[in-house]
């Protein structure tokens, strides 16, 4: 990020002729010669403010001040993950735009991943080789196992997090709802019923253990609820959709919580 710089007096009674632009006002900053020099300035616990004189602090009269933005620390994953079932390599950018790249060889899956990419706003690269001579349900399952550890790696401490989400969300004749909480304590409630046990050629019944595969590994509760629908292609993409939308709200960070969302001090 870049950084901007404000000039001024050493013997101003305040900073509030620098700040009138409106770029910095209010924000104190941290003097590397303190209060000397009848310099007017209230201190802070801001280590990423930084000011400079701009010759010596006690001969003149002009100093500089550098207000340079804190980096974000980046919440990113890669991941592998080898078995005899499957080899998977994902990726993950929490702090994205939905940009991703699928290729599971399951068709309904790769559909499933690029939704919930886009409504989570993450980036997410998933490529998978699996036994689908055998069925979809390894590759289904390991996929959410995967994504489950990446969201996981990329919390962290989970330190300002807003760490609950939910969304109720319409798919056409669908309503679903689906909640989320990081707790650091697995739990999967999964109240969806398919109507139909096939999506073209893909098992209905693997959404619910891909949800429990990703709940286990990002150690969330995680409560998905069906309140109507007829179409199981409609009820499963309402699932990934309210869910991509609950895990945004959850892992955004919250400018209000300075620390760790929990009464324990730790999740």
């Amino acid at each position: 990020m870049g950084a901007c710089t404000l000039q001024g007096l050493r013997s101003s009674p305040s900073l509030d002729t620098l700040f009138s632009s409106g770029i910095a006002s209010g924000i104190p900053f941290r003097s590397p010669w303190g209060l000397s020099s009848g310099l007017q300035i209230q201190l802070a616990e801001i280590p990423w403010a930084v000011c400079q004189p701009r010759q010596n602090p006690l001969r003149t009269n002009q100093f500089t001040i550098t207000l340079q933005a804190p980096m974000t620390p980046s919440r990113t994953s890669q991941l592998e993950r080898k078995t005899a079932e499957t080899q998977i390599e994902l990726r993950l950018n929490l702090d994205g735009t939905g940009k991703n790249s699928i290729r599971t060889g399951v068709g309904f899956l790769d559909h499933m991943l690029v939704l919930f990419a886009r409504h989570a706003l993450v980036d997410l690269e998933v490529h998978a080789n699996g036994d689908l001579e055998v069925d979809a349900h390894h590759t289904t399952e390991d996929v959410g196992i995967c994504l489950g550890q990446a969201v996981r790696e990329c919390l962290g401490d989970k330190v300002g997090i807003r760490r609950y989400g939910h969304m109720v969300l319409p798919m056409e004749e669908t309503l679903v709802t689906s909640a989320i909480d990081f707790s650091g304590r697995s739990y999967l409630v999964f109240q969806a019923p398919m109507p139909s046990p096939k999506i073209g050629d893909f098992d209905s019944e693997l959404i619910e253990d891909f949800w429990q595969a990703f709940a286990s590994n990002a150690q969330c509760n995680l409560h998905i609820l069906l309140h109507y629908g007829r179409n199981t292609h409609h009820i499963a993409e309402g699932i990934f959709k309210a869910t991509a939308r609950a895990v945004r709200i959850a892992a955004e960070i919250d400018p209000r919580q300075t620390g760790i969302p929990s009464s324990k001090g730790v999740l």
